[in-house]
């Protein structure tokens, strides 16, 4: 019973015991968890002091460059403070002697004042007494100054009128000139495009043979007319004659020379490897096509040498003419052919563009001015001749006519005289006896006597030179000069006249 209850004391105090132990300790696990949080805490709160320390001691940098730099500034300022004192200084220093100027300068104007004042009543007293003294004068003066003035101006206002008129004359011309230069600008600008065209549509024609024969011809044809020559007159298109050996030839153009004489001109120069030459943008098919060009201009003036144009007509010059209608032809020509002017002079071809071409006409031209001087020479001649001998007939006339008017004046003198010795004596006698007051006066004498005739051409003896009556077939006899004046037909062939008869040839009839 005794142990019973020893044991349940036992147990029991055990079991105190034990929910003691469990208590301390779990009030323990508290206080340790507390002291954990608390501890926590702790180091943040000693983290966030020392990022505070950090930001102080930063902020404590800081604060102090600014202190320096303001200490800095507060030495510049203090600088600067003496700096203005000094400058303060010098200005109050010029500030009193400004002032003592400005006393001065005051002083002066009073007195200046007190002049001017005197000047002043001066000058009224003295503008008062001019007035009195030289008001009419100067009235005077200003009408004669404002006429001269006005002689002066008016002229310049004129002038300036007339100048603003031609000024606007100008301007006017300036808009019409500059209106007219726009038209212009617009219509070249129009006539290059026109002309653009026609040229597209040249060069696409010209690669009919047809149409190069014709273009050809045109060409010919105005290089004539530029020459100053008329068709059907000067020259003839297209003329169809025999040769002496009866072959028919048809020259593109025959010009007509002197003294019945002809000139032929042949227009046909195969042109289809020139335009195909330069038509094609291969370098190698363009040297063969020009290379054929020339072999076909070669071949043209052995054609042309065959057909013997001259022998159409005797006395015809011995060769043709072969046109080339441009100049690039004939430089591409001889570009292959360099000795085609002598290969063509060698069978009687004379190779021409319308350069040379317009200067051989203009060469046939003044031989036909040389023919009609001929002419022309001829006629004065004869007619001087037939002149020269009337006038001899006329002087025998004059010396009579001066005879017969020296036998009048010597009749008139024997009048006179007898008038002034037998007749006015005695009709002075009525007057002497208070018969008429009226006064007789006497005739002059002529003392002039007329003037002999000296040329021996028109004395009366040249009147019995036989006259020269009629003209057509005694021309040659009766001018023997006309041989030399007439020039035979020139040689166009190897035509180089000087340059004063090159001049002289090249007028337009």
């Amino acid at each position: 019973m005794e142990i019973t209850a020893v044991l349940m004391l036992v147990i029991g105090l055990a079991l105190g015991a034990a929910g003691a132990w469990f208590a301390l300790r779990a009030r323990a696990s508290a206080a340790a968890a507390e002291d954990r949080s608390i501890a926590a805490t702790s180091r943040a709160e000693a983290a966030d002091a020392r990022a505070q320390a950090a930001d102080a001691r930063t902020e404590t940098a800081t604060l102090r460059a600014q202190l320096h730099r303001l200490e800095a500034n507060a030495a510049e300022t203090r600088g600067q403070v003496a700096e203005a004192r000094a400058e303060t200084a010098q200005a109050q220093s010029e500030a009193a002697e400004v002032s003592s100027q400005l006393a001065a300068a005051r002083a002066e104007r009073d007195a200046a004042k007190e002049r001017a004042q005197r000047l002043g009543e001066d000058r009224e007293a003295l503008t008062n007494q001019f007035k009195v003294l030289s008001g009419e004068t100067l009235e005077r003066q200003g009408k004669a100054t404002d006429e001269k003035t006005r002689a002066i101006i008016d002229p310049l206002t004129e002038l300036m009128t007339k100048f603003a008129e031609r000024l606007n004359a100008v301007e006017k011309d300036r808009v019409a000139m500059a209106t007219d230069l726009r038209n212009q600008v617009t219509a070249v600008q129009a006539t290059g495009e026109h002309l653009r065209r026609e040229t597209h549509a040249l060069a696409t024609a010209l690669r009919k043979p047809q149409v190069r024969g014709a273009w050809g011809e045109l060409q010919l044809r105005r290089v004539a007319e530029y020459a100053g020559m008329v068709e059907r007159c000067d020259f003839d298109e297209q003329a169809s004659t025999t040769t002496s050996a009866d072959r028919a030839i048809r020259p593109d153009m025959r010009v007509n020379l002197s003294d019945g004489k002809f000139l032929y001109v042949d227009a046909k120069v195969p042109l289809s490897a020139f335009l195909e030459a330069h038509e094609t943008e291969d370098e190698r098919l363009r040297a063969e096509k020009l290379t054929l060009f020339g072999r076909n201009v070669k071949t043209h003036v052995d054609q042309l040498s065959r057909k013997e144009y001259w022998k159409a007509d005797t006395g015809t010059p011995e060769f043709v003419v072969m046109f080339l209608p441009n100049e690039q032809f004939l430089f591409s020509a001889l570009e292959q052919l360099p000795d085609l002017h002598e290969y063509a002079a060698a069978r009687d071809v004379v190779v021409a563009t319308p350069n040379t071409l317009i200067a051989m006409l203009r060469a046939v031209a003044y031989g036909w001015k040389q023919a009609a001087l001929a002419e022309s020479a001829a006629e004065v001649f004869t007619l001087g001749r037939e002149l020269h001998d009337r006038l001899a007939a006329m002087g025998g006339h004059l010396d009579k006519v001066g005879r017969s008017l020296k036998a009048a004046v010597g009749a008139y003198n024997s009048t006179v005289g007898s008038l002034e010795a037998r007749v006015l004596v005695t009709a002075r006698r009525f007057r002497d006896l208070k018969v008429t007051d009226a006064e007789l006066t006497a005739p002059q004498s002529v003392d002039e006597s007329t003037r002999d005739i000296a040329a021996p051409e028109l004395v009366e003896d040249a009147a019995r030179v036989e006259p020269m009556i009629g003209r057509g077939a005694k021309r040659r006899k009766a001018l023997p000069e006309r041989d030399e004046l007439s020039r035979e037909q020139p040689d166009l062939l190897g035509w180089a006249d000087p340059p004063t008869e090159r001049r002289r040839g090249t007028g337009t009839d």
